[in-house]
């Protein structure tokens, strides 16, 4: 149940548990009143007429009566005991007040009708219960519509804080100030949040550009100095080094680009099969390629390659990804890999049967600089990072999950209609 219908029977649950407590107490009271009232007014009448009784041995006209047929036989009893008293009846004649005394060997007693009493009373009763509907009648909308205006209010900082949670660290609240307010509150700090969020890592993006640009010119010094040096084992093992360095720059240079937004598709037609065999063929280690022969034209296009599947997409970011998956799963994973192209072109899997994906990475996506898992390897999490940027520019969606027999499964799906060229990413490929 919604917050605020919870609210809203919340607030109808107290009404009515006022307006009942209000009418018992209402009618418990005048009740009480009214039978106190016909006590005293019955012990005064039984009284004078007592006092009548002893002067002239006669109650005519006294308002009282000797053994009353109708007197109850508690009081009855009492009164043969010695004792006066007083009873409240609802016999068949109606509600009344007993009252009775000895008079010798008789009993002496008076009844005062109720009947009219009572019926007010139960009118009483009824009033107080239209009044307590009447009451709920109108508390009840006023109470949905402060828990819906609270709820939507709930609803947006939710929301909110979800597209944070989701990459967009512009997303703001902008709630009002309002004094003694929980949810501006929360609001404001939601807000403040985000802010303070967005300002660390846009600072560590621009730390990480500027430390990549820095990088670039003592790095083309050292391959220099390593291309100059005698060949041997310790050339060699310097320049695979350098390599490794400056592969690290170029993939650091290329982040920032993706978080900067700086990073455009070029759509053009693009056969599939082939490119996935070509960059196959160029990952070094022996890998497995389904499906890649299929004949299909995703878009019609005639300039498709025979026997492949085409569509419209950017080649040279789509070679960067499979190349990326495919570099990761033999990196990180086991053989056999295997990659899977579906007949239209548009779904490709890489898949390996190592350990599979780590639990981080399946719950938060690709970081930077974490691996997640001791068992997958050593790294710098750059190549899935870039991937899934990459996927992003391309209006690609990058899936990462474990195959039911282990493994660890990358699914990449190629929009059915792709971005124009030239358009803005989907957002930065790390938040």
């Amino acid at each position: 149940m919604a917050l605020r219908w919870r609210i809203s029977a919340l607030v109808a649950a107290a009404a009515c548990a006022v307006a009942a407590a209000v009418g018992v107490l209402v009618h418990e009271f005048s009740r009480d009143r009214e039978l106190s009232q016909a006590r005293e007014s019955a012990r005064v009448t039984l009284d004078r007429a007592a006092v009548t009784y002893t002067r002239t041995g006669e109650v005519q006209g006294s308002g009282a009566a000797l053994d009353a047929p109708g007197l109850p036989g508690d009081l009855r009893d009492l009164v043969e005991q010695g004792h006066r008293g007083t009873e409240f009846t609802t016999g068949p004649a109606g509600p009344a007040m007993w009252a009775a005394r000895p008079a010798g060997s008789r009993v002496l007693s008076v009844r005062v009708d109720l009947t009219t009493t009572m019926r007010d009373i139960g009118a009483l009763d009824a009033s107080i219960v239209v009044a307590g509907l009447i009451t709920t009648a109108v508390v009840l909308p006023l109470g949905v519509l402060t828990a819906g205006r609270m709820s939507r209010r709930l609803r947006t900082a939710a929301g909110t804080a979800r597209r944070i949670a989701a990459g967009d660290l512009d997303a703001r609240i902008a709630a009002g100030p309002r004094p003694r307010d929980e949810i501006a509150d929360i609001s404001t700090a939601v807000d403040t949040m985000a802010g303070a969020l967005q300002k660390r890592l846009l600072g560590e993006q621009r730390f990480t550009a500027d430390v990549a640009h820095e990088l670039r010119t003592p790095l083309m010094g050292l391959v220099t100095a390593a291309e100059l040096l005698p060949d041997g084992e310790a050339a060699g093992y310097v320049r695979d080094r350098v390599r490794v360095l400056g592969t690290l720059v170029e993939e650091l240079l290329e982040i920032s680009r993706l978080d900067a937004g700086a990073e455009h598709a070029d759509m053009s037609p693009c056969p599939v099969g082939p490119l996935v065999r070509e960059v196959v063929a160029r990952s070094g280690p022996a890998t497995t390629v389904v499906g890649a022969d299929e004949t299909a034209d995703a878009d019609g296009d005639a300039d498709g390659d025979a026997g492949a599947a085409t569509v419209r997409t950017d080649s040279r970011r789509l070679e960067r990804i499979l190349t990326n998956l495919v570099v990761n799963a033999h990196r990180h994973g086991r053989a056999p890999v295997v990659v899977t192209v579906s007949g239209d072109g548009r779904t490709v899997t890489v898949r390996d049967h190592g350990p599979g994906y780590p639990r981080t990475l399946l719950d938060d996506g690709p970081q930077r600089f974490r691996t997640g898992a001791r068992e997958r390897g050593t790294g710098h999490g750059l190549g899935l990072t870039i991937a899934l940027g990459q996927a992003q520019v391309i209006g690609a969606t990058l899936e990462f999950g474990d195959a039911p027999d282990g493994g660890a499964l990358a699914t990449l799906r190629l929009p059915a209609v792709p971005p124009p060229a030239g358009a803005d990413p989907a957002g930065p490929a790390e938040r």
